[in-house]
């Protein structure tokens, strides 16, 4: 059985929100063997249909699933006419909602697999990565279509459900990573917080992620799949001693993507709506209820959709360094420092800088870069303490090694985050030991910008100081960088620290 659904929506291009189509039914029961609509022991139905250039963000196709079926199906494709060069052609998402509803925030939620896959299947005791094993019980089910882009010409659709009938089958028992690992007690721990698998649109496993993880010398990695939690319960005996696994996910909306980093396995984070419907901040603090940090990523990356743009008031900490350091990353760094500057001057509470690798498939290197965090053991609760903290810095790789700190006349110490509380014209000295970066310069950052620049020894392995006062600057970081590339440019960063508050203010 076919169907087909032409929609003119001229009314509400470009509004954020959620269109339903009219509803797919199947029998009241389970088909014979042979019976026209399916073969035996399935059916199958058909929808196609047009979107025009300014449709809802979400599309829900309703399915009537009838008692006694055993897995549900779905395959879709959509049309990629050519467009003019600078203009957005198509691209659309899927994924699907159970008998509970498609209620932002709610229980139904049953899958996403964005762009990243043309079919899926689920049932209670299997289901497609991306997707939630669990029973199909009966009831209106919906297929969500998320035309991300849409061409001048429209986006054509086509969706084919199948429902397979038979017993229900039994839901395994998840199981989720330990919060603890047995470390090295209250240390520096290396690890990279945005990471993709073949549970969203990576190309690894996460056996493959975990040994990646061990071989960059990491302690500790985060699950973030785009819009769902499924991989929560992907990563049973690739845990050990030597890693921790925290569970998350990367809340990806049309107004940019946020880590949600450690959050409490199953939990799901909603990401059907912009920064102008004023829901972020609800969303955040369930990330926090949750037991999560709140990270924006990568908000000034140029892909379609992932510009940040909810403001850094519900942040926890943001990811100034994203993958290879690019130009986005130097701007998110720059407007970081902006931030510093309003918190000294009792603006702003201040915000951590983490750095992840975002890593998806060859050649992406887990652990470029990687967050080292200053935590009382490897466990969940004392890694997020760490990085809410600030006691952080970031890392090209665990070859490069440093140590920060500020210190004053009379002795007063202060490290990484930390407040060195000394009269302002007091001198202070600020001093960095690198080991395994040649080639590359030192810098030492204030509210005034960079005010010293030196290169390291041939060896890549030194210590420099440079000497202020709290009244010539508020605070104080480090930048260890290559050399440029582009005159008049600094260069890509091999490692960079949180900074350390001098003096009073604030």
């Amino acid at each position: 059985m076919e169907r087909r659904e032409v929609l003119r929506l001229s009314a509400v291009a470009g509004a954020t929100g959620a269109l339903t189509l009219g509803r797919v039914s199947f029998a009241d029961a389970a088909p014979a063997a042979g019976r026209p609509g399916g073969g035996p022991g399935e059916q199958t139905r058909r929808v196609r249909g047009h979107l025009p250039t300014g449709a809802p963000d979400f599309v829900y196709l309703p399915v009537e699933v009838p008692p006694g079926v055993r897995e549900i199906a779905v395959a879709y494709d959509y049309d990629r006419p050519a467009v003019p060069a600078g203009t957005a052609g198509n691209a659309c998402d899927i994924g699907v909602f159970d008998e509970r509803g498609t209620d932002l925030g709610g229980a139904g939620f049953r899958g996403w697999s964005g762009g990243a896959r043309t079919e899926f299947f689920l049932r209670a005791d299997d289901a497609t990565p991306g997707y939630l094993p669990g029973p199909v019980n009966a009831g209106t089910w919906h297929i969500a279509l998320g035309p991300y882009t849409v061409a001048p010409q429209g986006l054509s659709y086509d969706v084919t459900v199948t429902l397979r009938y038979g017993p229900p089958g039994r839901t395994p028992a998840p199981v989720h990573p330990p919060e603890r690992a047995r470390g090295r007690g209250r240390a520096w721990y290396r690890g990279d917080g945005h990471l993709h698998s073949v549970h969203s649109d990576g190309r690894r496993t996460p056996a493959e992620i975990a040994a990646l993880a061990r071989a960059a010398g990491l302690d500790f990695i985060n699950t973030s799949e785009h819009n769902t939690t499924s991989a929560h319960r992907a990563w049973d005996g690739l845990w050990g001693d030597d890693l921790l696994i925290l569970t998350g996910e990367e809340v990806t909306t049309r107004n940019g993507h946020v880590v949600a980093l450690g959050t409490d396995p199953e939990v799901f984070i909603d990401w059907r709506y912009r920064a102008r419907d004023n829901a972020f901040g609800k969303y955040a603090r369930a990330i926090r209820r949750a037991g999560g940090l709140v990270v924006p990523a990568h908000p000034h990356a140029t892909c379609v959709g992932c510009n940040w743009k909810f403001g850094l008031n519900e942040a926890d900490a943001v990811e100034v360094w994203n993958g290879p350091y690019t130009p986005d990353d130097e701007i998110t760094l720059a407007e970081w420092d902006n931030a510093l500057v309003a918190h000294t001057r009792g603006r702003a509470d201040w915000l951590p800088a983490v750095g992840h690798s975002d890593a998806h498939r060859d050649p992406d290197v887990v652990g470029l870069p990687q967050t080292v965090v200053l935590a009382d053991d490897l466990s969940r609760r004392a890694l997020l303490d760490g990085i809410r903290a600030g006691r952080v810095w970031i890392a090209e790789s665990s070859k490069v090694d440093l140590a920060f700190s500020v210190t004053g006349e009379r002795g007063e110490h202060a490290g990484i985050a930390e407040r060195l509380a000394v009269p302002r014209t007091a001198k202070v000295t600020a001093r960095l030991t690198v080991s395994g970066a040649p080639g590359r310069t030192v810098s030492f950052v204030t509210d005034q910008g960079t005010l010293y620049s030196t290169p390291l020894p041939a060896s890549g392995d030194g210590t420099v100081s440079w000497q202020t006062t709290a009244e010539y600057a508020a605070y104080i970081r480090a930048e260890v960088r290559h050399p440029s590339a582009t005159a008049g440019l600094p260069g890509p960063m091999a490692a960079m620290t949180n900074p350390v508050f001098v003096g009073h203010w604030g």
